[in-house]
């Protein structure tokens, strides 16, 4: 691996950054991001060197050598990024989850409707056994969305806890994003109010669980991406589709809202989530080629 300069680093800053903002959103994967600007696989690679064996020679290696070991200066300008831009772009969120609710949650729509699209293009081939787990995905997800509240004002901390280490592997898996796996287990809203109003047991609660389940979902999913790659991306596909009901904007809480200006903002905000990212799986198959 060559040596990065500074600037390299500085765009390594801003990639995170285009990482977070893409985490914040429910139909954006940061891992798709991470295959677009094009460090998916060193950051999967370096992810799963992370064990305790690694953190056992930090006691008996100089520091430089762990550092270097453990890819440290790129995780670190990629964590940094990453977190600046994840806390910055939640607390726009809530503002707009807050004021404007049918206008957000018809983006996340479109955000949905295009993943769902872009999912899909990624399985090469279909067999009764892909349609078989498609269809207990999507039961499953909707299921999940039955029993619980997006927003709620008591979550459980264990529950906080679960949610993180199942949505950390969205760091690693392009085409599903963290933020869609919070709306899917119906964290999503109480994870933004959190972070707004900086509620620290919960955030590091979360934080806690997702470096659980980042280090520990890490080698299992390089070996099913290599190996399961169609049956690992039907499962994706079915949590996606399944959270259509979750994110549906014209609901009965919502209808209150619902005018024939709404309803033409709406239905548009919802096509213009739809085509950016569309833009963007066009802009990583460009970058391909």
């Amino acid at each position: 691996m060559r040596s990065r300069t500074k600037s390299d680093y500085l765009i390594l800053f801003f990639k995170g950054v285009f990482m977070g903002i893409a985490d914040a959103m429910p139909g954006i994967s940061g891992g798709t991001i991470a295959l677009l600007v094009g460090i998916y696989e060193e950051l999967v690679n370096t992810i799963s060197r992370l064990n305790l064996r690694i953190i056992s020679e930090f006691k008996i290696r100089d520091f430089n050598s762990f550092w270097k070991k453990i890819n440290g200066n790129f995780l670190i300008t990629l964590i940094l990024g990453i977190s600046i831009s994840l806390i910055s772009f939640v607390k726009v969120s809530a503002s707009l989850l807050e004021n404007y609710p049918l206008f957000v949650w018809s983006f996340f729509l479109g955000l949905i409707f295009a993943t769902i699209y872009v999912i899909f293009k990624l399985i090469n081939k279909w067999y009764l056994t892909n349609f078989i787990i498609l269809f207990f995905c999507i039961f499953f997800s909707v299921y999940i969305s039955s029993f619980t509240v997006d927003v709620t004002n008591e979550i459980s901390l264990l529950y906080i806890f679960m949610s993180g280490i199942i949505a950390s592997s969205a760091m690693i898996l392009p085409g599903i994003s963290g933020s869609l796996v919070l709306v899917i287990l119906g964290v999503y809203t109480y994870m933004i109010k959190s972070l707004d109003n900086l509620e620290l047991v919960v955030i590091v609660t979360f934080i806690f669980g997702s470096l659980i389940g980042l280090l520990s979902f890490s080698k299992i999913l390089k070996y099913l991406f290599k190996n399961y790659r169609d049956l690992t991306y039907t499962i994706m596909l079915g949590l996606v589709i399944g959270s259509i009901e979750k994110a549906w904007p014209w609901n009965k809480e919502l209808a209150v809202e619902i005018s024939n200006l709404n309803m033409f903002f709406s239905i548009s905000l919802v096509i213009f989530g739809l085509i950016i990212v569309l833009l963007v799986e066009r802009s990583k198959k460009q970058n391909d080629k």
